[in-house]
């Protein structure tokens, strides 16, 4: 299996790409096509909302286009909120595969870093891997309602916010399973055995 993480030049994904090489092939890709031409493109959830999308620039289409075709998809944290419509977090227009706006969030601090139960599952990568709590760190929530499910939520401080959202082939993740000890890196290799080809 080719899996393709997008490079968006924002951070480290050591141990992401630690986790996913034990299920195929993983290669960085800042190329668009290249990135839609792999088995599992991968959105990781290091970085800011504008410069990610100007870094697809004008790519992005061909990316929504490809996930709308059913391209499998592991989005975390800001690569779940880059496949809405828009955010607060930036000027750009998202990818706009799910309707909605990502907003900020609604808690004494930001960003919110540490560990929260994630609850209200239903959600099968959850269940295989027995994740009760995730590893946050974000300022920003994706909507609840619209054309995704919300298969799992979290509370922060007064607010339920997505823990995970699916869509056509698309695992969207608010936390960081890669961070989120052993059931986190065991939901990542159940969702790459759902969607190997």
């Amino acid at each position: 299996m080719r899996i393709a993480i997008f490079d968006d030049g924002a951070g480290n994904v050591h141990s992401l790409e630690k986790v996913l090489a034990e299920r195929g092939d993983v290669v960085h890709e800042s190329d668009v096509a290249a990135l839609c031409d792999a088995d599992v493109a991968v959105l990781p959830g290091v970085g800011a909302f504008d410069p990610a999308m100007a870094r697809l620039g004008s790519d992005g289409a061909r990316l929504a286009d490809a996930l709308e075709d059913g391209l499998a998809c592991l989005a975390i944290c800001l690569g779940m909120q880059l496949l809405f419509d828009r955010s607060d977090e930036g000027e750009l227009d998202g990818l706009g595969v799910l309707p909605g706006s990502v907003t900020r969030l609604a808690a004494r601090r930001r960003p919110h870093i540490g560990w929260e139960v994630v609850q209200n599952v239903r959600e099968p990568t959850l269940d295989e891997s027995g994740l009760v709590w995730g590893y946050f760190a974000h300022s920003y929530v994706c909507p609840s309602n619209g054309v995704h499910s919300v298969t799992a939520t979290s509370r922060i401080e007064a607010q339920v916010i997505p823990a995970t959202i699916r869509s056509n082939r698309i695992l969207g993740v608010q936390f960081h399973p890669e961070k989120s000890s052993a059931p986190g890196t065991a939901m990542v290799r159940a969702f790459l055995d759902e969607v190997a080809p």
